[in-house]
């Protein structure tokens, strides 16, 4: 009884053993490489597989999903002979898990090895100023650079960041002296500029108020012309028509009498007037014979003579 029980365990042991060699589960986003009496036999994805016991066998698992890498700090040196600190980070990805597993022994850590090697070249030529401003190209060229190499060892290099760029202390006393410089010279470009611009608005305002000065007195002058010119036509007219009115008039029975009466009286009156404010007087030689020159006065206007 003690030996059969001692097969059973043995039978049942060896059952397991072989279940265990020969059921193969796969997770999802992983891949397997089964050697087959120590040669690639098969690259098994996600699912249940049966291998056969004893003669296939697991030689390599690898994650399909996408790996980050730390490239560690290494120091540069740019075009213009600056030594920077640099440090980044690599994203990868396997694609062809049998390349992964025979085209390199570690892929990771060849990776990394290159993406160093691609970031000191692409540093080397650029000057220091431009190493901040072309992050994007730097890193485009060491993707580049990998992926040509990475190709063989089936992954695919999808992106790679710089993360931190450090230049020595003194250099970086400097870029900041050379920053505050170019601050404070855009300042004063700004300060006259806007000093300019200002001058400029206070000529062009006053060259706009002297014009529209110009042009209200020009107007206002045309204006009391065209008034002038009015007035003058109207009084013109009012003497014409006055004229023409007592010429009418006159052309009337008694009218000549009549204006030759207002004449003597305008006279006789004119002459009191000239009395009254002047203390010395010449006085006409005839003024005894007052009534001789009313009879002058009053036929200063005479009749028309007929038109021959």
């Amino acid at each position: 009884m003690g030996s059969s029980l001692i097969v059973l365990v043995v039978l049942a042991l060896f059952v397991i053993i072989v279940l265990f060699k020969t059921a193969l589960v796969v997770p999802n986003q992983e891949a397997v490489v089964v050697e087959r009496l120590g040669k690639f036999h098969a690259v098994m994805y996600a699912g249940f597989h049966i291998l056969i016991p004893f003669i296939d066998a697991v030689s390599y698992r690898r994650s399909l999903k996408e790996d980050v890498l730390d490239v560690p700090k290494q120091t540069c040196i740019t075009k213009d002979n600056v030594s920077v600190d640099i440090d980044g980070v690599l994203y990868l990805q396997v694609i062809n898990p049998e390349k992964s597993a025979y085209g390199i022994s570690d892929y990771m850590f060849g990776a990394v090895q290159l993406a160093q090697t691609a970031l000191r070249s692409a540093i080397g030529k650029l000057e220091l100023d431009r190493t901040f401003e072309e992050r994007n190209t730097i890193n485009q060229e060491v993707i580049s650079a990998l992926d040509a190499a990475t190709a063989p060892w089936g992954i695919k290099v999808l992106r790679y960041e710089i993360r931190d760029i450090t230049p020595p202390s003194g250099v970086m006393q400097a870029m900041e002296k050379q920053m505050r410089a170019e601050r404070e010279k855009r300042a004063l470009i700004a300060q006259s500029e806007g000093e300019m611009q200002a001058r400029i608005n206070m000529a062009e305002g006053a060259k706009a108020a002297a014009i529209a000065e110009s042009e209200g007195k020009l107007q206002a002058m045309k204006n009391q012309a065209e008034g002038d010119a009015v007035l003058i036509r109207a009084v013109a007219q009012a003497t014409a028509d006055g004229l023409r009115l007592v010429g009418d008039e006159m052309r009337q029975e008694g009218g000549r009498e009549a204006a030759n009466l207002r004449i003597a009286e305008n006279y006789i009156e004119q002459f009191g007037q000239l009395a009254k404010t002047n203390n010395t007087m010449i006085l006409p030689t005839d003024l005894a014979n007052l009534s001789g020159l009313v009879a002058s006065l009053t036929s200063v206007i005479k009749p028309a003579r007929p038109a021959d």
